[in-house]
């Protein structure tokens, strides 16, 4: 009798992971998103398989670029019509579609195979930081790779909610030290 364990289904479970796209380099951010998509930070990985990750990106409006690519990269289509090229410089496509810019550039990363849209499935980009109901399945972020020791899957938590928690923290904490010496005097 083996006393292998094979690969269990918690090893092909998958997470969802979060990416805040404020000023990250756009080539970096998405070979590291393709890498997750792929499944390339499992032990389990076989490329024959698809065994990635959810990945949710939000802020992708404020998403850089190095040298002179917002001059001269373009995003080029074709409707298969004769003289149908169509193309969308960089700036414009940041201001219409910032979801998309991410999305090529995560396509592009990802091996040309039967499995490319499926992985693509998986990914969600949001042009803010508001991500809707998605918010709730989040169970690592990308900065450190854990699990945050407060996790709570009822609450959403980005990098913008937080700060927002943070300050309302604080200022709960300053308008009680305030309050606090008058609800200290004694009432006559």
């Amino acid at each position: 009798m083996s006393q292998a364990v094979g690969n269990t289904a918690l090893a092909y479970a998958r997470v969802w992971h979060h990416v805040d796209a404020s000023d990250r380099v756009l080539g970096k951010l998405a070979e590291r998103i393709a890498l997750v998509l792929m499944g390339k930070h499992k032990p389990i990985y076989d490329p024959s398989v698809d065994c990635g990750d959810y990945v949710i990106v939000t802020n992708s409006r404020k998403v850089k670029v190095t040298g002179r690519k917002e001059e001269q990269l373009l995003y080029r289509k074709h409707t298969m019509y004769p003289g149908g090229l169509k193309e969308t410089p960089y700036k414009t496509m940041k201001d219409r579609h910032p979801d998309e810019i991410i999305r090529k550039a995560v396509s592009g990363m990802l091996p040309k195979n039967k499995l490319r849209e499926r992985r693509l499935e998986r990914l969600k980009v949001f042009p803010s930081y508001r991500m809707g109901i998605l918010g709730a399945n989040i169970m690592r972020s990308f900065e450190d790779g854990t699990i945050p020791p407060n996790f709570d899957p009822k609450h959403p938590t980005t990098s913008q909610t937080l700060m927002k928690l943070r300050e309302k923290h604080k200022k709960n904490i300053e308008g009680a030290s305030v309050e606090s010496p008058a609800s200290a005097a004694p009432a006559s």
